[in-house]
C-alpha cells in the first residue's frame, strides 16, 4: 500500500451538464480506489447526492476535494474551448497515478508554459517518453489509421476522459519520444472540457484530423 503525507488530499473535477454529472460513479469509484490505495481517510457521507445538488442546472465545473476524511465541494464556470498552443515542459514528469493535491509539478509546468505565451505544457518522463498534460490526457493520430496515447504504466493519471476516448475508438498505448509526434494530429482530453485539439506544439502548427471532431461529437453521453 502506498502512503502519502498527512496533508495530502484527493481531487475529482467533474463537468455538470444539464442538471447531471456524466460519469459521476466513475469519478467516485476512482476516488474510493485512491483513498484505499493511499491509506487515506474517507468522508463519512454519501458524496453522490451532495455532488448532484452542487451541480444544479447550470453547465459548470464541480470540484470535490477530500482531505483528512472531510469533503469540500466547490463550483466554477467552464473555460471556453479552442485549439491550444502547447510546449514541452523542461521539468520531467514524475508518476501521478492518483489525482492528489500534490500537483506542484503540473503547476510549475503550466506557469512556465504561460510565460512563453503557450496555453499549456506537455510533460515527458526522465527516460524521454511523452506522458501527459498538466490537467489532460494526450492522444494523437500517428499519420495512418492508428490512434495512440501514452502507456498507462508510465505513471500517468487514469483519466476519466481518457477512458471515454478509449471506449469510442481503438487506441494503442505506446511509449514514444516527443519527436514521434512530429506531423501528427494531436488532441487533449479531460472530463471537464472534453476533447480539445492542439493547434501548435513547440510553436509549430499541428495538422487537423476530421476524426478528432467526430470523436468530440460523441464524447458526452446523452
Amino acid at each position: 500500500m502506498t502512503r502519502v503525507g498527512d496533508g495530502t488530499g484527493l481531487i475529482e473535477t467533474m463537468r455538470a451538464r444539464g442538471g447531471r454529472i456524466p460519469w459521476l460513479e466513475r469519478h467516485l469509484t476512482r476516488l474510493r480506489e485512491s483513498l484505499a490505495g493511499l491509506d487515506l481517510a474517507a468522508p463519512p457521507d454519501d458524496l453522490a447526492p451532495l455532488l448532484r445538488a452542487a451541480a444544479g442546472w447550470r453547465d459548470q465545473v464541480v470540484r470535490l476535494e477530500v482531505r483528512a476524511g472531510r469533503a469540500e465541494i466547490t463550483t466554477r464556470p467552464v473555460a471556453a474551448n479552442g485549439s491550444m498552443g502547447v510546449v514541452v515542459a523542461a521539468e520531467p514528469h514524475a508518476p501521478y497515478p492518483h489525482k492528489t493535491t500534490a500537483r506542484e509539478q503540473f503547476g510549475r509546468a503550466f506557469a512556465a508554459a504561460r510565460r512563453t505565451g503557450a496555453d499549456d505544457a506537455l510533460l515527458v518522463t526522465r527516460e524521454g517518453h511523452v506522458a501527459e498534460g498538466t490537467a489532460w490526457s494526450l492522444f494523437w493520430w500517428d499519420g495512418g489509421n492508428r490512434l495512440c496515447t501514452p502507456a498507462a504504466d508510465l505513471g500517468i493519471l487514469p483519466g476519466i476522459g481518457r477512458a471515454r476516448v478509449m471506449e469510442l475508438a481503438d487506441a494503442q498505448e505506446v511509449r514514444v519520444p516527443v519527436s514521434a509526434l512530429a506531423g501528427c494530429s494531436l488532441f487533449l482530453v479531460n472530463a471537464v472540457r472534453g476533447i480539445v485539439e492542439i493547434g501548435t506544439l513547440q510553436g509549430k502548427a499541428v495538422p487537423k484530423d476530421a476524426r478528432t471532431a467526430e470523436l468530440s461529437r460523441g464524447f458526452w453521453p446523452d
